[in-house]
């Protein structure tokens, strides 16, 4: 009588591995503490020459009914003929995939398989993770492909599913493997795009689930660097074009050419991308070879997918295609990802009112639709915004003194002689900013670009310390009018190599006694300590003597691994509210010192800004701390400013005895009872707010709990009318004292004053022929923030400058988390004033308002002038989407329009509006502005501020 035959597992594991003794224990467990228990593992080694065979045959030995061991008989240099002998050999029911330097999730087995089994689907999709082993910052791979649990009959119901192309995030029926001989390419890199398309066409049906199934390593310092990262190799690109035709092929095998599109578009999107990354730094022979190896298959993609691409990916291809070597370097100049340095060094044009890439190519219809970028707003945007970079392009010296000359675009040419601008070249040590030198640079400024040189004596001005201090940025600051930018400057090596600065460290030239330039690994150029004198060398040469002895050795390895691991985990949210919670919040407050936000720090205005200048005017002794979120540019001079979520933020937080803000300070932050917290808050409520909001009401108890405590930090909220305590106060659950003053920001438009400020902003918008003004402000809508275009406007422009554009100018104010960009051909009668920090200017310089449902109908309102709101989407965003409080038909001050041809028509009669809606003007204000009497900043200075003044 034969026994009988054991049960097949589950699940088959099938590990890869080469030269990876240090990690393949750490995969192979993470098998073995899979919660499924019926599952096996097999590791196929590509005959690997270090101590991985001992390592994996010691785990047999400790597991020989789960692990066995595979051995290749010589190395393929590819992952599919390993993975390929790993499927021929597993006995399981299903089959996954890991890499020797990856996990798997503890119950990736089980979810998987109960997936499998409930959808009947050939093979199942889980949530990769990208683990930063440097930083251990975790990002979600293809995000939006796993949101939720999903089962798919065929590719053709998400096309998308051919952007992810990884093996490993997935579980296959291993007879559906067999039954169409799915294999992996066992000759080519890629293997697994192949593969996973193959397996997406053939599949009956494809099966996702949200959870986390597979932790994607990433160490890209790592000795043995991925050979499918190594992407600038001829070799890479090769293969991927060669695998990338096999799939076309698939495509048209399986009656699939409908998926073409979508293919192309993801080898624009990512797999050229990828290629071309870095192509400007390097050498020019190099980027030919990979720009020509790409070439012939890119005419063969469809004038669609370009015109559909994301705009950069999509220029760099058709660049790339055109053989326009030179553009496609400045596309991925400007979109290269972290750790590398972005930066613009395109000549962007307008041409026909629009604002192309560069003037090649504009004689194609093709060249003109993918070289379009006026949507990026690129002709908008501030200095500090746009990503400039300059060029070292030669550094002379004459004796003691050193010449460093180099230039950067001029963006349209928007920086003129007329404009003054001001430059100077800063080096700032690299870890902790505390030593900074700078220089002045002269310019030259021409159209297209702009030059600058600094001439300076090193020694006299480079003083590091020595030792704690080796390393220091280079930088070009830029200062035009109000607006700055800090350039981030690159170099050929030969000018790299010649950026030799002699230095006069403080612990004497024993230490070092030259900065010489490198470059990082971000891309742009830096200077370290160096030692090149007689002194130096021997000073160095005895330090590093002292280090290459045993205990200095390891002394030394023990200080760079624990001055590396504070880096990393000072940078970490934890790390930052630990300090916060232990440190910050037990120093002592600082009296009188108070911290100012506007919109999370995104600008100087609003209410908190009129506290702060009403305390200046009344001559309060006080220690101003303004918060800026990316770019101190606009925010005052005179007060300390911190970076929102830096170091010094926290700790100002911590020690202030005053918060001001219009929005909400972070809420993970603890405010300390001797603080008190003034919230002026942003707008009255026309629209659900808080927990009243169906979002908030969906959150999970967790999530509310979180936010209410948030609230409950208020000791003072500021509310205009009583409609706000009905409504927004107890939608909030606001529990803190409410200062039934109005809101500070408002007493411009009550009591005028700012003739200066307003006068110059006039003049900055180019307002002084006598034209009314109408101002667009509308409200906040999420889909915007993400959309690539941002603002899009729900009338027709172009008839608005037919109609109006000779007597009116239009200011566009999106929301302050929402881009928009405006066209060049609309300059004469439409401006974007998206950048300007305070709105209550631009509304006292406005004869009208058109607007939604934004709160700015309230503060408007003061001024008695004609106010429309354009509402197209009415029915949606007050019935499904929003909610509100009122109806806005019947108490609305201005007609309602909701179609472009109405708001034209209610433009055209402004003064109509005026008369007619005059007492609905005055009814809106005593309903929901009873408190705004011009009165407000000083109340809350009086208050709070003034000698003897009460806090609570």
């Amino acid at each position: 009588m034969t026994s009988p035959q054991p049960r097949p597992p589950d699940v088959t594991v099938v590990v890869i591995v080469y030269n990876d003794a240090a990690r393949i224990e750490t995969a192979v467990r993470s098998v073995l503490n899979q919660s499924l228990r019926s599952h096996e593992v097999i590791v196929c080694d590509d005959h690997s020459t270090d101590g991985t065979q001992a390592v994996v045959e010691r785990l047999v030995a400790e597991h020989p009914d789960v692990v066995r061991y595979i051995r290749l008989e010589a190395n393929s240099g590819h992952c599919g003929a390993p993975r390929n002998r790993g499927v021929a050999a597993a006995r399981g029911r299903f089959i996954m995939f890991l890499d020797s330097d990856d996990t798997l999730d503890p119950h990736a087995c089980r979810n998987m398989v109960a997936m499998a089994e409930q959808s009947h689907a050939d093979m199942v999709i889980g949530r990769c993770i990208r683990h930063d082993v440097a930083t251990g910052r975790e990002t979600s791979w293809m995000p939006w492909l796993v949101q939720s649990k999903v089962v798919y009959e065929s590719l053709h119901d998400q096309p998308e599913l051919l952007y992810d192309v990884l093996s490993t995030n997935k579980l296959y029926r291993h007879d559906f493997l067999t039954r169409e001989n799915l294999v992996f390419l066992e000759d080519r890199l890629y293997e697994d795009n192949l593969f996973s398309a193959h397996a997406y066409l053939a599949a009956k049906k494809i099966a996702i689930i949200p959870q986390r199934i597979y932790t994607w390593n990433i160490e890209r310092k790592a000795a043995n660097l991925s050979i499918t990262r190594r992407a600038a190799d001829i070799r890479n690109i090769t293969d991927r074009i060669i695998v990338t035709r096999k799939i076309d092929d698939l495509l048209t095998k399986h009656d699939a050419g409908d998926l073409r599109l979508q293919k192309d578009i993801r080898f624009i999107e990512n797999d050229l991308r990828v290629h071309l990354a870095r192509l400007g730094t390097l050498p020019e022979e190099n980027q030919r070879a990979l720009v020509d190896a790409a070439r012939p298959y890119l005419e063969t993609l469809q004038p669609e997918a370009f015109r559909q691409a994301k705009p950069l990916p999509a220029m760099a291809a058709y660049l790339a295609r055109q053989g326009d070597y030179h553009g496609v370097a400045t596309v991925h100049d400007y979109m290269v990802g972290k750790p590398f340095q972005p930066h613009l060094t395109a000549d962007l044009v307008v041409h026909d009112g629009r604002v192309y890439w560069s003037d090649r190519h504009l004689d194609d219809e093709l060249g003109r639709a993918v070289l379009d970028v006026t949507e990026l707003g690129l002709q908008d945007r501030p200095l500090s915004k746009l990503r400039l970079g300059g060029r070292i392009d030669s550094v002379h010296r004459d004796g003691e003194l050193v010449t460093i000359a180099g230039s950067f675009v001029n963006p349209l040419g928007r920086i003129t002689v007329e404009s003054a601008p001001k430059a100077q070249l800063v080096f700032s040590e690299r870890r902790s900013k505390r030593r900074v030198f700078k220089t002045r640079a002269q310019l030259v400024v021409d159209e297209q670009r702009i030059g600058w040189t600094v001439a300076f004596e090193p020694e006299k001005l480079l003083r590091p310390v020595g030792l704690i201090d080796p390393n220091y940025s280079v930088r070009l600051h830029l200062a035009v009018g109000t607006d700055s930018a800090d350039l981030a400057l690159f170099a050929e090596d030969e000018v790299t190599d010649a950026l030799r600065l002699p230095a006069r460290p403080k612990l004497t030239r024993l230490t070092a006694d030259l900065l010489q330039g490198y470059r990082t690994d971000s891309g742009n150029v830096a200077l370290r300590l160096d030692a090149d004198g007689s002194a130096a060398k021997l000073g160095t040469a005895a330090i590093s003597g002292v280090r290459n002895t045993s205990i200095g050795s390891r002394a030394w390895e023990r200080a760079a691994e624990l001055q590396t691991s504070l880096r990393q985990r000072r940078n970490k949210r934890a790390t930052k509210l630990s300090w916060y919670e232990n440190v910050f919040l037990r120093m002592p407050v600082k009296k009188g010192t108070v911290v100012f936000e506007s919109h999370m720090g995104k600008q100087f205005s609003d209410s908190p800004r009129a506290i702060y200048e009403e305390m200046k005017r009344q001559g309060i002794k006080f220690t101003p701390i303004w918060v800026y979120a990316t770019h101190p540019t606009g925010f005052p001079s005179e007060a300390k400013l911190v970076k929102r979520n830096s170091w010094a933020y926290l700790q100002a937080l911590g020690q202030a005895e005053f918060w001001i803000d219009n929005q909400g300070f972070p809420h993970d932050l603890r405010k300390r009872p001797e603080t008190t917290y003034i919230q002026t808050w942003h707008g009255s409520a026309f629209k659900k707010m808080g927990f009243d909001e169906a979002t908030i009401k969906a959150q999970t108890e967790q999530s509310q709990q979180r936010l209410q405590r948030a609230i409950d930090r208020f000791d003072v909220f500021l509310v205009r009318s009583e409609h706000d305590v009905r409504t927004l106060t107890q939608g909030m659950r606001v529990g803190a004292e409410l200062l039934r003053v109005g809101y500070p920001r408002n007493d411009a438009l009550v009591n005028g004053g700012n003739e200066a400020e307003v006068a110059k902003l006039r003049k900055s918008l180019g307002l002084a022929d006598g034209r009314k003004v109408v101002l667009y402000a509308p409200t906040f809508r999420p889909e915007e923030v993400n959309r690539k275009s941002g603002l899009q406007l729900p009338f027709d422009l172009d008839e608005f400058v037919h109609r109006f554009g000779d007597d009116a100018v239009l200011l566009v104010r999106p929301h302050y988390l929402v881009s928009f960009a405006l066209p060049p051909a609309y300059g004469h009668s439409v401006r974007n004033v998206g950048n300007v920090h305070d709105v209550t200017p631009l509304m006292q310089i406005s004869d009208a308002l058109i607007t939604d449902y934004s709160s700015l109908m309230f503060d408007y309102s003061l001024l008695d002038r004609p106010m429309i709101f354009h509402v197209p989407d009415y029915d949606d965003y007050v019935g499904s989407s929003r909610g509100s409080y009122f109806d806005l038909g019947s108490i609305a001050p201005g007609p309602l329009t909701r179609t472009s041809e109405e708001l034209i028509a209610a433009l055209s009669d402004l003064d109509g509006n005026a008369s007619a809606y005059s007492g609905k003007r005055r009814e809106f204000v005593a309903q929901y502005g009873e408190f705004d009497t011009g009165q407000a900043a000083k109340a809350v200075v009086d208050r709070f501020f003034r000698s003897g003044a009460r806090r609570g």
